[in-house]
């Protein structure tokens, strides 16, 4: 008896118990949904951008790509590098990650970031353990055959996703959005997943869920990650209630209203789709890799429709900016198989794979371009604005992007087996090794970090509230992320 007949005849009871349970009638098990705000409307507000809550005069956001266990692999070594970035501010040492003010994931780089806006720097000893060197997958497949399972898989409510989500509450320890917003220094955290209907990013945070009239605070962590995570066709969309109309609608910015630049009436466009609420009572949410793999898309159309940096940190203190940092984490890896080499018809496998990473990477360029004509607006900005009586930007006020890849690992022979590791939730115990290793070495060996380090280095020093570091007016010097 060959081994495929083998592993049907164990199949087969669980073959037998779903055909009885169809026939018995499907289940009406419905799911956590996400419920409507509290009785009392919010007050009416222009709907804000998402930048780092700026408390301090470092601030850095960091978002981490889709690519399942991989990603989360390579940005827990970029995360670990930046922990081991030290430098001194005030008279005081600290590290580089205790200035993450905002961390956002798409995908497997979501189930990261939650964890870490969750369980702060013990994330940095407990991920590996708990979740990349766990069989995770290989659970998620037998929990999908137990009876309970099969039954609540009649219903039309119930999908493969919410299996993944009641995993993921294990590993998060049943923490919600509010759990994070009370943790004492916890990082905002942004999830992005995709409207299923309109193919736009839609992101977890405040911002989005008061369009829908909703706590974003009740929302567990676990629900977020697995719609981030919903690959299309392998898992079920997720489904979240739009409440819009039972509360007041946050007024939209000027830049919105005037709808001058494309990318604001773009988002205004997606904005009013959710106001529409007869139409669009309910959104069905896939993986945010499909529009977004970076995770940053949104939160940049956001920035930019406000319409000056300065106006989207126009709460905070003047002068108390000195160094905002972007790192972007790039786990994308190159498609293991070219369609257009053979002459075959390409399989279902060899299509998902083009559909959903191809186009994937090609959002991805189109991203980091976008992202560098905001960088070069932005530093002119803060060169002309910083030290003026109202500018949040101190005199020697500076941005930095950093961009990580897994191109970007120096060593060849490890680049090109990382970039073959595949998207799943359970790789290579030695592939996750390897993985840390080539995150925290491309972050390390980046011209774009050390720039940044040496900057971090002049904080402290006697003439630093007066030099101008690393950019100059021409921009040459400055960090910019690179397209791969």
């Amino acid at each position: 008896m060959n081994a495929e007949t083998k592993a049907l005849k164990r199949l087969m009871p669980y073959a037998a118990l779903l055909a009885l349970t169809v026939l018995a009638g499907c289940s009406s098990y419905r799911p956590w949904i996400n419920p409507p705000l509290a009785a009392v409307s919010a007050p009416e507000q222009p709907l804000r951008p998402m930048p780092p809550p700026a408390t301090q005069p470092v601030v850095m956001a960091v978002t981490l790509s889709g690519g399942g266990a991989r990603a989360a692999a390579f940005g827990l070594g970029v995360l670990r590098e930046l922990k081991a970035t030290r430098f001194t501010l005030n008279g005081q040492p600290t590290t580089l990650l205790d200035h993450t003010a905002l961390i956002s994931g798409v995908s497997g780089g979501s189930i990261l970031a939650a964890h870490y806006a969750a369980f702060g720097d013990a994330t940095l000893d407990r991920f590996e353990p708990d979740f990349l060197l766990v069989p995770f997958e290989g659970r998620l497949i037998r929990e999908a055959l137990w009876p309970e399972r099969l039954y609540k898989l009649t219903s039309p409510w119930y999908g493969r996703s919410q299996i993944l989500a009641q995993r993921l509450d294990e590993l998060f320890e049943g923490r919600t959005f509010a759990d994070v917003r009370n943790r004492p220094g916890a990082p905002d955290l942004m999830i992005t997943a995709t409207d299923l209907t309109t193919g736009a990013p839609f992101d977890f945070t405040s911002e989005q869920f008061q369009l829908i009239c909703s706590d974003l605070g009740t929302t567990p962590l676990s629900f977020a990650a697995a719609a981030s995570s919903a690959v299309p066709l392998l898992l079920s969309p997720v489904t979240v209630r739009n409440h819009a109309g039972t509360c007041s609608f946050p007024a939209a910015t000027a830049a919105e209203s005037q709808g001058q630049d494309y990318r604001a009436r773009l988002l205004q466009s997606s904005v009013e789709s959710y106001r529409n609420v007869q139409e669009r009572p309910f959104i069905h949410l896939v993986d945010g890799g499909v529009t977004d793999n970076l995770g940053v898309r949104l939160m940049l159309d956001r920035l930019v429709a406000v319409g000056s940096m300065s106006a989207n940190f126009a709460g905070v203190k003047p002068g108390t900016l000195r160094r905002l940092i972007l790192v972007t984490v790039n786990s994308e890896r190159g498609l293991a198989e070219r369609v257009d080499g053979s002459d075959r018809v390409p399989s279902t496998t060899q299509v998902l794979e083009s559909l959903i990473f191809g186009a994937g990477s090609r959002e991805t360029q189109a991203t980091l371009a976008m992202l560098n004509d905001d960088l070069r607006r932005w530093r002119d900005e803060i060169l002309r604005t910083r030290g003026q009586p109202s500018s949040p930007f101190a005199s020697d006020a500076e941005i930095h992007v950093i961009s990580v890849s897994l191109h970007d690992v120096p060593d060849d022979k490890m680049r090109h087996s990382l970039l073959r590791v595949p998207t799943a939730f359970t790789i290579e115990a030695s592939d996750v090794l390897d993985l840390q290793r080539g995150g925290a070495t491309a972050l390390r060996e980046s011209a774009e970090f050390e720039r940044l380090k040496r900057s971090l280095e002049a904080l402290d020093s006697p003439s630093a509230s007066s030099q101008e570091t690393n950019c100059r007016h021409d921009g040459q010097s400055c960090s910019e992320p690179t397209s791969r």
